[in-house]
């Protein structure tokens, strides 16, 4: 068998809006490349095995745990980390809810929501409940999560219909 480790490639990534040229090991995870190579730190490595979320980063509109996804199968697609979302509704509805404890989470939730509300800008009650569940926070009860979730659907601005011009 060989031992003699795998090459590396050099591959180039668009992550939060900037093309990242690198270095990288076939095998080597998108949380490794993101922390390691690129210094993004703000996905966490929490259980390393896709249980906990607190390394999830979004992918072309959808949110993945970073620590179980190869970085080789992001070439080409469009990554957001925490730190490419610049004080979004989320983030703000976040603090303003008090929608974190220790912190450690915190960034995995907020990509979490933050796909959430891309993908189903008014979820229900249950979906919101489903989308939370993928992530784990052992500091807080999810309420004050909720309540951010809920107060960023909330500051939308409605929908123009007939009985709001009415009134």
């Amino acid at each position: 068998m060989d031992q003699t480790p795998s090459k590396k490639l050099s591959v180039s990534f668009s992550i939060n809006d900037e093309i990242r040229q690198v270095e990288i090991h076939p095998a080597d995870t998108l949380l490794f490349v993101l922390r390691k190579k690129l210094g993004l730190t703000g996905a966490k490595p929490g259980c390393l095995n896709g249980d906990c979320g607190a390394c999830s980063v979004v992918v072309n509109d959808t949110v993945y745990k970073s620590c179980i996804m190869l970085a080789i199968e992001t070439v080409g697609q469009k990554i957001t980390t925490i730190e490419g979302l610049k004080d979004s509704p989320i983030q703000k509805a976040f603090v303003e809810n008090f929608a974190f404890q220790c912190g450690y989470c915190t960034p995995g939730f907020i990509m979490n929501c933050h796909s959430l509300l891309m993908n189903h800008p008014n979820p229900t009650y249950e979906t919101m409940k489903k989308w939370l569940s993928s992530n784990i926070c052992r500091c807080t009860c999810y309420e004050e999560i909720e309540e951010a979730v809920l107060s960023v659907i909330e500051k939308r601005e409605k929908p123009v219909t007939y009985e709001t011009k009415k009134g």
